[in-house]
């Protein structure tokens, strides 16, 4: 019996190839998995796809849910954004992935794992260290650092030679990665940063120009930092996101442009399409505002800087990470209620606020002087506040010379 290798497969140009590519070289069965992130893909023909391209089976797995609720959400929660741009859609959906694809592997005896994954990106990184942290006696693959194809034309060429459909590959400039939380493009035009995306390059988010003439005002509720509701009606964490994903996209929020730095030290440019997942960071800071103390704020911040570079360096299954989010958990615990948004043309407006755990208090916040607050206690603050500048400025005095101290 031959040995049987489990390939992350999306039915794209890159995967596609690999299958055959893969029993030609390695003589193994391969088992393609394919990942149901919420791209929208029609999976029935992505699966008929995979069969005759050489696939032995192909299991199909829907994580759309499991990405929501174990890895988006817990990220907005830590307010994880890289690079102050990157809501790291792509760098999310990696590790759901690579841990299905290990199970799959485990539960066929494979010895093999392998992705698409080029040598310069970050998602080898992604795919890899998953690997080894779920199960790392088994064997990986990456054919983009073996085999002898060096560009897209290459890959066409060897798909074309084995009867593989390329049609519509050859017909995209960009490459592009979509599930539930983004949209991302690479590739084309924008592989120089001086050029502006070219509007054809956006495929999700209506442009500023096209959005409606008017304002959408939303509402969306939490429940100890998770995402409960979209204008009073509570949904599951996928219609939630759906609903919220459409809203953004045809009010032309959500897109951005970024030179970014990539784990393995080069400079790359992307551009980005997250409609819902920015109306719930915008939300979901907001209530913080309203709820955390201004320490725990202020620590969380640095939080979400290392959350973020850890997710996007494909960190996920670490301790540290694990660490984070249960330092995370506990911040959210009072993180309860709504808040009220303003959108148009892409921008996001906060129109209110509102929490049963709110620290905001009226009675010390007022211009009005009352009871709460006696304003005699701030001369004694203050004078604590100044005693270490206030001896500072005696010693320099004192040191000074006669001359600098009579000028």
């Amino acid at each position: 019996m031959p040995e049987k290798v489990v390939l992350a497969y999306s039915g794209g140009l890159d995967t596609s190839i690999i299958i055959p590519w893969l029993k030609e070289n390695y003589a193994y069965d391969v088992v393609a998995m394919v990942a149901d992130v919420g791209q929208g893909d029609d999976l029935k023909a992505v699966t008929e796809k995979a069969y005759k391209t050489g696939a032995s089976k192909v299991v199909v797995r829907d994580m759309r849910e499991e990405f929501l609720t174990d890895y988006i959400f817990p990220a907005i929660g830590a307010g994880a954004v890289y690079e102050h741009k990157y809501l790291l859609g792509t760098s999310l959906a990696r590790p759901v992935i690579a841990k299905h694809q290990v199970e799959v592997a485990l539960g066929e005896n494979a010895t093999a794992v392998a992705h698409g994954c080029t040598g310069k990106g970050n998602d080898q990184v992604r795919f890899e260290h998953a690997y080894q942290a779920l199960a790392p006696q088994l064997k990986v693959i990456a054919p983009w650092r073996e085999w002898d194809l060096k560009s897209r034309e290459d890959c066409l060429a060897y798909a074309e030679s084995r009867g593989i459909s390329v049609a519509a590959s050859r017909e995209k400039i960009h490459s592009r990665d979509r599930n539930l939380l983004h949209v991302s493009h690479e590739g084309g035009e924008l592989e120089d940063p001086a050029n502006a995306p070219l509007e054809s390059t956006w495929q999700w988010t209506k442009s500023p120009e096209s959005a409606p003439d008017k304002t959408e005002q939303i509402e969306i509720g939490f429940d100890c930092g998770i995402p409960t509701s979209v204008n009073g009606k509570r949904l599951s964490p996928v219609a939630l996101l759906e609903v919220l994903n459409d809203i953004g996209a045809r009010n032309a929020v959500g897109r951005i442009d970024l030179v970014e730095n990539r784990f393995v030290g080069m400079k790359s440019r992307g551009c980005y399409e997250t409609p819902g997942g920015t109306l719930l960071l915008a939300a979901h800071r907001e209530l913080e505002a309203l709820c955390l103390d201004r320490d725990l704020m202020h620590f969380k911040q640095h939080v979400a800087l290392k959350y973020a570079e850890l997710v996007y360096f494909g960190l996920w299954f670490t301790p540290l990470r694990e660490s984070l989010d249960a330092f995370v958990t506990s911040t959210q615990r009072e993180v309860s209620g709504t808040v009220g948004l303003s959108l148009y043309k892409g921008n996001v407006s906060i129109t209110g606020r509102s929490s049963e755990h709110s620290l905001y208090r009226t009675d010390l916040s007022s211009f009005t002087m009352g009871e709460s607050y006696d304003q005699k206690d701030a001369a004694g603050f203050i004078r604590i506040l100044g005693l270490p500048a206030r001896s500072r400025a005696l010693l320099r005095k004192q040191e000074a010379k006669p001359e600098e101290v009579t000028a």
